[in-house]
């Protein structure tokens, strides 16, 4: 589910983070669903009244969820949760740390295998090696480990909502 509020000036503002005042208009958090509702005014009537929509607020929404799991990331990297590194990744799955991958989504699908072999973990693909790296501190990564945690299902669901973006409107992973 993704929170929409309306602003002050009677704006819709996404509130992927739950955190803005005012009462939440929740959807899936899926763009065909946004689409949907965007077309039949469901804000305007879940608001009782006009709502000014952005012409930009699907990109605006894959850049807000993108942030979400960029900020989620850095948690884990600075808590510790967190590996970046072919190496350092391989170290942590030898040990039995890792409730998750993160690989870059221009990454290689058979160096991914490569990596994992038989292990079942969740992979996650949501941001490119470069946006990868800058969480990091790199110019690029392409394999990351994340210990299992609280920030590990919090990512997971942040992937999965922007997935749900990303796939129906047809956005590529940045």
């Amino acid at each position: 589910m993704l929170r929409f509020v309306i602003g002050p000036a009677r704006e819709l503002i996404p509130d992927p983070g739950g955190r803005l005042p005012g009462r939440g208009l929740w959807l899936a958090a899926q763009d065909g669903v946004l689409r949907k509702a965007l077309k039949q005014g469901a804000f305007a009537r879940a608001a009782r009244g006009q709502v000014i929509v952005p012409a930009d607020l699907g990109a605006f929404v894959v850049s807000a969820l993108r942030q979400r799991v960029k900020d989620f990331l850095g948690f884990a990297r600075r808590g510790g949760e967190a590996v970046a590194g072919r190496e350092a990744v391989l170290e942590w799955l030898r040990a039995g740390r890792v409730a998750l991958v993160v690989q870059a989504s221009d990454g290689s699908p058979a160096e991914r295998e490569r990596l994992l072999g038989r292990r079942e973990l969740p992979v996650l693909a949501p941001l490119s090696g470069e946006a990868l790296g800058a969480v990091f501190g790199r110019d690029r990564v392409v394999h990351v480990a994340v210990a299992p945690g609280k920030l590990a299902q919090g990512l997971l669901v942040e992937a999965e909502r922007l997935a749900g973006f990303e796939m129906d409107a047809g956005h590529g992973p940045a």
